[in-house]
């Protein structure tokens, strides 16, 4: 068992946590919570580390083979003081590890049964709602998720408890610009809406049963010409009141979910 946070070990854990550069040179990330512990395939943790009460409730849970990951020699007993050094929360949970990064490709993201159902993410700069926009598509039946520009880290640690798992399941890709994603997705025979007022019909009037892509932008400033150009059409949420725009997941969420009952999801 660690018990000094001066071990080399901590240090380096400490030290992922805060450095997003460090994280990817090492081409990993981190993941704490039991919860989220449990979602991790075993094969993607190149180390992990945990309280014993942690370790005794992951093996109460039942789904988690806690025995196979300490058999393969890459996990740590540590003390809850070490483990609070290595944290990221105010309540830890005695569980972290860490994780290889995923490589998917465009293809991934239209693979699925049926027809796909990619939602763009572009520009999303806060955590919780990047990370919200993973876990609510993949709950709506999404294929797969884009991100393009300037995101929030995917693999940052609030990004990646705010997806509860949906990371570990739903294929995503990062991409710098969006005319070769668009072009991709096209020549799928997907079609692409983009969340705008500009020349927009109503979310509920448009038909999303076939193959579709929906464009949601960063949360202050919406999307930009060049992005919405790239669409097959403008879709907007009508809104009561003196409301001028909505959180960015939440729209993310109205529109995959009205694509979802379009399709008869969950019927």
């Amino acid at each position: 068992m660690i018990t000094s946070s001066s071990n080399e070990k901590i240090k380096h854990i400490a030290a992922l946590n805060k450095k997003v550069a460090l994280r990817r040179e090492e081409d990993v990330f981190l993941a704490e919570g039991v919860r989220l512990f449990e979602e991790i395939p075993v094969q993607m943790i190149k180390e992990a580390y945990l309280t014993k009460e942690a370790a005794g409730t992951l093996k109460e849970r039942g789904h988690f083979d806690i025995d196979a990951l300490f058999d393969t020699g890459r996990t740590e007993y540590v003390s809850e003081e070490v483990f609070a050094k290595i944290s990221d929360v105010v309540t830890p949970q005695g569980a972290l590890a860490v994780v290889r990064r995923f490589s998917y490709k465009r293809e991934e993201l239209v693979a699925g049964k049926g027809e796909p159902l990619v939602m763009i993410a572009v520009d999303i700069q806060d955590p919780g709602n990047l990370g919200t926009i993973l876990r609510t598509a993949e709950a709506a039946g999404a294929s797969g998720v884009a991100l393009i520009g300037d995101c929030a880290d995917i693999y940052g640690p609030k990004v990646v408890r705010s997806t509860m798992g949906a990371i570990f399941r739903l294929p995503f890709v990062q991409e710098e610009e969006i005319q070769g994603l668009c072009g991709f997705l096209k020549s799928r025979r997907v079609k692409i809406y983009a969340a705008a007022l500009d020349q927009a019909e109503s979310f509920a009037d448009r038909d999303y049963r076939a193959g579709t892509a929906f464009m949601v932008g960063n949360e202050g400033r919406g999307l930009k010409k060049e992005h919405i150009k790239e669409a097959d059409g403008g879709v907007f949420i009508p809104m009561a009141g003196r409301t001028e725009s909505l959180n960015a997941s939440v729209s993310a969420a109205l529109l995959m979910y009205e694509a979802a009952r379009q399709r008869g999801y969950g019927k």
